[in-house]
């Protein structure tokens, strides 16, 4: 009889992988979903323990050396997405376990990142609450047409909220570390240096990839030079804000507010002091997770298992 694969997705808070057709795996699986964050510790180990494959679900659990070498029985991990910066990838491969990744898509990030700076813009929380409370008209919204939209990276997303920038009839300007004349004129956007873009934009949206050189990128300066009546939006990484300075200028209203969608520490902690502001506007990281964004991964996952059970593992990840 055919040895049982035993896999584990991880994160798994809408309950999805119970419901994925894992029949084209040519081995039966014994599935455990985590519907539940488990912090990286001992806790993380002795639940991992004993399974051949492990799915991330892109980068809600940090996957690092330590953790790796405690799961002698792990020989497939998969992250969603084409890369994940919370995996070593270079551990995996000293132990020998074989790392795949999954196709994705963008739209997905753009469309959430104005739904935020709408729901800011035109208090769409605030509004819902009052009305459902039996009340009717309690704020005034702020225009976008004839605003100015600062991008912090006009990379593949970015680009993209400038095209939709300028469809709300808005300014755009750019600023990143590497941004060049050349690739702000192919997203049809007006480079300005890092001062001027805080200090002139009305809404700044973060659109760059956390590193270390970007972590901590828009601190207690950034958000200092920024006028009191502009928003800040992030959707991309936790770290690349200082979240202790951003809550500063919030409770100062240094700034009239933000929508976050990522944080230093997700999920985010019950009572973390964002969470008490009025003027903030916060989602669970949810800028990837469409029904569309979810068929792809889970395709490309039971994809990759087959093949790695085939002896000929797909999309394989690099260190």
């Amino acid at each position: 009889m055919t040895e049982p694969l035993h896999i584990a997705v991880l994160d798994d808070y809408q309950g999805i992988a119970d419901t994925v057709d894992w029949s084209p795996i040519p081995r039966p699986v014994q599935l455990t979903s985590f519907k539940e964050h488990i912090a990286p510790g001992s806790a993380l180990a002795e639940s991992l323990s004993g399974f051949e494959v492990v799915v991330a679900m892109r980068e809600r659990t940090p996957i690092d050396a330590s953790l790796l070498a405690q799961l002698p029985a792990l020989k497939l991990l998969i992250t969603t997405g084409p890369f994940n910066a919370a995996i070593d990838v270079a551990a995996a491969h000293q132990l020998g376990i074989t790392v795949s990744g999954t196709g994705g898509a963008i739209t997905p990030t753009v469309e959430h990142t104005w739904a935020l700076i709408l729901g800011l813009q035109r208090h769409l929380v605030t509004e819902d609450r009052h009305i459902r409370n039996g009340g009717w008209q309690s704020t005034i919204g702020t225009d976008l047409a004839g605003a100015t939209l600062g991008l912090v990276g006009v990379g593949r997303i970015g680009s993209r909220v400038a095209a939709i920038g300028k469809a709300f009839g808005m300014h755009v300007i750019a600023w990143s570390p590497n941004l060049t004349a050349d690739r702000a004129a192919k997203a049809a956007v007006t480079r300005v240096d890092r001062e001027d873009l805080f200090a002139t934009a009305d809404v700044v949206s973060v659109h760059m990839v956390l590193a270390e050189a970007t972590r901590g990128l828009i601190g207690q300066a950034e958000l200092a030079a920024m006028k009191p009546s502009a928003i800040l939006v992030n959707t991309s990484r936790g770290g690349l804000i200082d979240e202790p300075a951003l809550i500063e200028a919030l409770r100062g209203n240094r700034i009239r507010g933000a929508a976050l969608d990522v944080y230093q520490q997700e999920p985010l902690p019950p009572g973390h002091p964002l969470a008490a502001l009025p003027n903030s506007l916060l989602t669970p990281h949810l800028g990837y997770v469409t029904e569309g964004v979810m068929k792809v991964f889970y395709r490309d996952i039971v994809e990759d298992i087959a093949a790695y059970c085939a002896g000929s593992p797909l999309r394989l990840l690099q260190a």
